[in-house]
């Protein structure tokens, strides 16, 4: 028996290989009845994919409104920046939020002419479509 390392797909095993026989150069033909014991995990089978990962829940519920005094937004993505804070006195179409979508961030723009009343999120923040992100008077 010789015992050799074996990785397949990033998983390393460590395995026990019987010599059948010498070959004529004096190397070894190896049979592939082999005895396999995975290091870390045990290998999917042939073809599978990796497991799906379980769906986040949000732990509170996601505040959606669409009220002409908020600013919701428009994609699902993670709060890049917010560029104002409570007081701030806003224009429309001024930039308020940013927002991170795949890989590309996007701007979105106050709604009306006010004054910010709450700002819901904060940089880091994953958001849903609809969310409500800031609160105008």
């Amino acid at each position: 028996m010789k015992k050799l390392r074996v990785t397949v797909n990033g998983v390393s095993y460590d395995v026990d290989v019987e010599i059948l026989e010498d070959d004529d150069e004096g190397g070894a033909a190896y049979g592939y009845g082999l005895t396999a014991m995975p290091m870390n995990q045990i290998a999917p089978p042939m073809g599978a994919g990796p497991a799906p990962a379980p769906a986040r829940q949000p732990s509170a519920p996601i505040p959606t409104s669409g009220a002409a005094n908020e600013l919701t937004s428009p994609i699902a993505g993670l709060v890049h920046d917010v560029k104002v804070k409570v007081g701030d006195t806003v224009k429309e179409n001024q930039p308020v939020v940013v927002i991170e979508a795949m890989k590309m961030n996007t701007n979105i723009s106050s709604p009306v002419n006010g004054k910010v009343k709450e700002i819901m999120v904060k940089a880091g923040d994953p958001v849903q479509q609809g969310q409500v992100l800031v609160i105008f008077e």
